[in-house]
């Protein structure tokens, strides 16, 4: 069996360190595992198949030799070394939003579009993870009948703003229990015992830039050019897995039977009626692991060609780690 030479850039960051586990867990021959990272986090070590393997810092000349690059870093960083990476004759898999919308950079989820990866040059897209977890509980419809308008709220968990998030969350309950100060460095307000309905900036339309990624990337994703998206973003008080309340409006009506039909043939996904008594997941239900689990799904009552479900699924993962391993599956098992 041929082995592949992989780099992580970003290997020290909580998305990097789920990549290696999922490379792990599904048995992606790796025969040389690079993790990179900035110069403060050079020198750590990370656990790849039992063995500790030593970060070392990302440079420009880090990637000769490397057959896939898994991106794990911000814009900057991932905008910084996409040209040296395609340069080395790598596939970079980027996981930030620098190309997401490039029209040149396939955007893949591997059970909706994985063929488009095929025809990339250096660099796919990872889509975002809201994005991603919508558009993996609707797909199967739009098998059935293209899509031509969706209207989604989202509840994120503050995993989607990395270990900070989590620490900032754990940090105020604490101080909720114990009557300690409430510090508010990651989120604009307290997130402990709250919401917050605005994940990103805001734009001239007054909706953020986190909200017209589920248009603007579930637009190229589904091939649906004219695809409208009304989303608003919510960030809740839950660790990991994000959760999104979505109405799907298609061409033609299709059936409550006919959608859970459609969904739980779809790879990926899992169809909810009856788990421990209840007929939709939630995000504890579907932390650590990669399938979208989806429920509650009803006809929508403001149009007769709409159906309204919820769905849930782990940011870190399929939102985000997961899908970048699929991509790098799919494209060794289609090459």
């Amino acid at each position: 069996m041929k082995k592949y030479n992989v780099a992580i850039l970003g290997a020290s960051g909580a998305v990097g360190q789920q990549m290696l586990q999922v490379l792990e867990e599904y048995q992606i021959p790796v025969d040389t595992l690079l993790p990179l990272a900035s110069a403060r986090s050079a020198g750590e070590k990370v656990l790849f198949n039992g063995q500790e393997v030593e970060i070392k810092e990302a440079t420009e000349d880090s990637f000769q030799g490397m057959d896939f690059v898994l991106g794990a870093v911000k814009n900057g960083m991932s905008r910084k070394f996409a040209p040296a990476i395609v340069k080395s004759g790598a596939v970079y898999i980027d996981n930030s939003s620098a190309f997401r919308l490039d029209p040149e950079v396939p955007l893949i989820v591997p059970e909706i579009n994985g063929a488009d990866a095929l025809n990339n040059k250096g660099i796919i897209a990872n889509p975002n993870c809201s994005t991603i977890i919508t558009l993996m509980a609707v797909a199967a419809l739009a098998k059935i009948s293209p899509i031509r308008s969706m209207v989604a709220c989202t509840y994120q968990a503050v995993s989607g703003a990395g270990k900070a998030g989590f620490d900032e969350l754990e940090g105020q309950m604490a101080a909720a229990v114990n009557g300690g100060e409430m510090e508010c460095k990651v989120f604009p307000t307290q997130i402990a015992l709250n919401v917050i309905p605005h994940i990103g900036d805001e734009l001239e339309n007054l909706y953020t830039d986190e909200e017209m990624k589920m248009q603007n990337e579930g637009q190229r994703i589904l091939h649906l050019p004219e695809l409208k998206v009304n989303c608003t973003c919510v960030r809740v008080p839950v660790m990991r897995s994000h959760s999104i309340a979505v109405t799907v409006r298609t061409e033609e009506k299709i059936s409550v039977e006919q959608a859970k039909a459609a969904i739980a043939a779809f790879p990926g996904c899992r169809l909810i009626e009856d788990y421990q008594g209840r007929n939709y997941p939630t995000p504890l239900d579907t932390s650590n692991q990669d399938l979208v689990w989806v429920g509650r799904i009803r006809e929508d009552l403001t149009d007769d060609k709409g159906l309204t479900l919820w769905c849930c699924g782990d940011q870190i993962r399929k939102g985000a780690a997961s899908n970048a391993v699929q991509i790098l599956k799919y494209l060794i098992e289609n090459k």
